[in-house]
């Protein structure tokens, strides 16, 4: 395992993460404790110690059984939780981004997971209903509280992102060091904003589906099996793009003796910056395989030719600030000689 600063952190974290959404089986699927522990150790026994979860994961059984995991050794792991998504939908207050939730759910999961603090305290979802300050106040008093080390926030537009770590510079307020994604080579689309800024802005990324929920490891191909839960799956079926993309996958997994799931890992995890792909698992045996992508990496080669192959339009206004009309109104005869900064 290697290890990467998260953002603009001094917090050293492994360069893959756990994600933790299969433990337990309160929701019907997922991984009885018994297992889940063998998942758990499995990722430790190779260094890791990122460790993703949330308060709804489960409905709270997650960080339960993670609370009894890292009990003997809690300073040893990061341990990143999240809130926003409803923990009682009979109440209007028990989700949301507002400060009122973010207490109760971060004194909840505290409870769960037996502990004092949080490593990585992320926003789960934007709720379009709180304003930014007063999320970033909110966090940032847990923060001075010790309740909470960092802050992250996941499955939010870029320009929210921007304007919460703006705000939070200019008044002394903690910002976002971890952005959380979901990212894969079937799934590009955070390409256009969402990770030029955390580039820009020097914030960690975290990729969730990095295997476009089982289409990457090749045993969708007929699209998605009808008991499936899974909320990363992309689309119903397989598109013509992805299985071309998966043929790629599978082309270059063939000629160096390795699985679909583990080339599509590397590719996230040899991304330029923080790219740091959340892997979960139902079984000990699945873990194990994935984790295998630690064990080499891609060439320069074989990572541009997965790139080109799952390659998007960026759209407006990328495309057309990129295109060599634009470059030559702006810059005439320098159009191409000066170094750009982003």
């Amino acid at each position: 395992m290697k290890y990467k600063l998260l953002g603009k952190s001094g917090l050293r974290v492994s360069d893959i993460a756990l994600g933790t959404m299969t433990f337990g089986e309160r929701f019907g699927w997922g991984a009885d404790k018994t297992e889940s522990r063998k998942i758990f150790d499995s990722y430790v026994d190779v260094g890791g110690n990122l460790i993703d979860t949330a308060d709804q994961y489960m409905g709270g059984e997650s960080e339960e059984y993670l609370g009894e995991f890292i009990a003997s050794e809690r300073e040893k792991f990061v341990i990143a939780t999240k809130y926003s998504l409803t923990m009682n939908p009979n109440d209007p207050n028990a989700g949301g981004n507002h400060r009122k939730n973010l207490v109760q759910s971060l004194d909840a999961s505290l409870k769960r997971l037996k502990t004092d603090y949080i490593d990585m305290y992320w926003l789960h979802a934007w709720d379009f209903m709180t304003p930014v300050e007063e999320v970033m106040r909110a966090l940032d008093d847990q923060v001075r509280a010790g309740k909470i080390l960092y802050i992250g926030i996941s499955d939010t537009p870029a320009w929210i992102v921007a304007k919460a770590n703006t705000m939070a510079e200019l008044r002394g307020w903690t910002p976002f060091t971890g952005l959380q994604v979901q990212y894969s080579l079937v799934q590009r689309e955070a390409e256009r904003d969402l990770i030029p800024m955390a580039k820009a802005l020097d914030i960690g990324v975290t990729a969730w589906g990095p295997l476009g929920g089982g289409v990457l490891s090749g045993k969708y191909k007929g699209g998605r099996p009808e008991d499936s839960k899974r909320v990363d799956f992309i689309g119903e079926s397989l598109s013509e793009r992805d299985r071309s993309i998966l043929e790629t996958v599978e082309s270059i997994a063939q000629d160096i003796g390795r699985t679909p799931a583990q080339v599509a890992l590397n590719w996230i995890r040899q991304q330029e910056g923080t790219t740091i792909p959340i892997i979960g698992a139902r079984t000990e045996k699945q873990i194990k395989d994935n984790l295998n992508c630690l064990t080499f990496e891609l060439t320069p080669e074989q990572l541009d030719l997965l790139t080109k192959a799952s390659s998007i339009p960026l759209g407006f206004p990328h495309d057309f600030l990129g295109g060599d009309t634009l470059k030559q109104a702006l810059h005439g005869q320098f159009a191409g000689k000066i170094a750009t900064r982003y």
